[in-house]
């Protein structure tokens, strides 16, 4: 499902929008939280109201990005669309606003896959059981969806031109060199350190889809994937926050518990 919405919701607008929607995981990641009581809504913590202000920021960038287009900073290529598209996915600028709809449904699926899995392990502690029926599922599932929506078998041919290598190195690099850097890293520095890097993906979006796809590029784009950046930084500055508190306060609980026992033992001499 969600890369269904993703390709979609690209095949509709353009690759910058892609990454810009993309970070609104954290926010659906908390209103879920909230909406399951997960997360205590409690406004006079500066770690919830950190979040708060993120997420409206967040959500005040993807509007902005969604209904804003502004004036050009660079008109599409008329060479590329003159030619023969080299890419699966070209976009079309007449469905911006559902191509928009299409990436944060994306974004809200991811989201919703998460903490599903965190609640699944959490009851049941055996991720790679969890993982493998997970993949399994959404293979059998992908293949039911493909056969209902696609019945020429002609169209599952591969075909030894752009589709094929835009296939390969889609493997390649999302679901193997991705995961393992991501891995390598948050083991070395810590599982705070991967996501701060994500929004640095609007900029390398921006380069290749003004250089390789036939988009032009909007101040509103820009504009609204900057203030979904600073969004996004915002809710992980609240999560950090929020976990260094609750540290805190777990180590505040165990030193008291050290303590009483001692003065335990002096009320009883």
């Amino acid at each position: 499902m969600t890369q269904n919405f993703l390709f979609l919701g690209l095949s509709y607008s353009s690759p910058i929008l892609v990454c810009a929607m993309g970070h609104l995981i954290p926010t659906f990641s908390f209103l879920l939280s909230v909406i399951h009581r997960k997360t205590e809504l409690n406004l006079r913590c500066s770690a919830i109201q950190v979040q708060v202000i993120g997420i409206l920021v967040s959500i005040m960038g993807a509007v902005l990005a969604e209904f804003f287009k502004g004036p050009l900073i660079r008109p599409s290529s008329h060479h590329l669309r003159q030619t023969k598209q080299l890419f699966v996915f070209s976009s079309t600028p007449e469905f911006w606003v559902l191509g928009g709809i299409l990436l944060a449904a994306a974004s809200f699926s991811v989201a919703l896959s998460n903490f599903i899995q965190k609640e699944t392990v959490q009851q049941y502690p055996k991720p790679m059981k969890v993982v493998s029926y997970y993949c399994l599922l959404g293979t059998i599932l992908s293949a039911i969806v493909s056969w209902i929506v696609e019945r020429d078998a002609n169209a599952w041919m591969l075909k030894r031109n752009m589709e094929l290598i835009l296939i390969v190195l889609t493997a390649v690099f999302g679901g193997v060199i991705r995961p393992n850097v991501q891995v390598w890293f948050t083991r070395m520095k810590g599982p705070n350190y991967v996501p701060l890097f994500k929004p640095f993906g609007i900029a390398f979006a921006t380069t290749f889809g003004v250089c390789f796809f036939p988009n032009s590029l909007h101040y509103g784009s820009v504009i609204g994937a900057t203030i979904i950046g600073m969004g996004y930084y915002t809710v992980l500055y609240g999560e950090f926050k929020g976990d260094e508190e609750e540290k805190s306060c777990n180590e505040s609980s165990d030193s008291l518990d050290k303590k009483i026992p001692l003065l335990q033992e002096k009320m009883e001499v």
